[in-house]
């Protein structure tokens, strides 16, 4: 796989029907790797180690309902409290972060109402902190570390 703009980790893979498949710690079983998955694991791992969130508080692939449409977010942070901290949209390393990319996280958070967002190919990756009242987004060099 592409080595990609994030830290390195240690990670467990199998082979299975012939394919590469890596250990999810939040999903708890094997997942086919693709290069999406790639950037998803790196940044699971970098929300654990490097941001300090709880795993008990991070979640992948899950569905949400968007405008009555079955959608899937890639990886949800909460808070304590059961809102929502970050949602983080992950891309293969070879699909630019596009203004589509941006809209499809801005529709999953109509409905989840983060605090941030945050989209990645693994090479680039963008940060935002929503503003509400003013209904703004205001782009972060990075998002902070997680505190209870």
């Amino acid at each position: 796989m592409i080595e990609l703009n994030l830290p390195s980790y240690k990670f467990r893979f199998k082979n299975s029907e012939n394919k590469t498949a890596i250990f999810d710690v939040l999903r708890k079983k094997f997942i086919f790797l693709t290069p999406e998955e790639w950037v998803r694991q790196h940044i699971i791992h970098y929300l654990l180690e490097e941001k300090n969130i709880p795993r008990q508080l991070l979640n992948a692939e899950k569905q949400v309902k968007v405008n009555g449409l079955t959608k899937r977010y890639d990886i949800l942070a909460y808070k304590p409290d059961g809102k929502i901290h970050l949602i983080v949209e992950c891309k293969a390393p070879s699909v630019k972060i596009t203004q589509e990319t941006f809209d499809q996280i801005a529709r999953y958070n109509l409905a989840l109402k983060a605090d941030y967002l945050m989209v990645s190919n693994g090479i680039q990756h963008y940060y935002c902190q929503l503003n509400y009242t003013e209904e703004k987004y205001i782009f972060l060099a990075d998002i902070p570390s997680y505190s209870l």
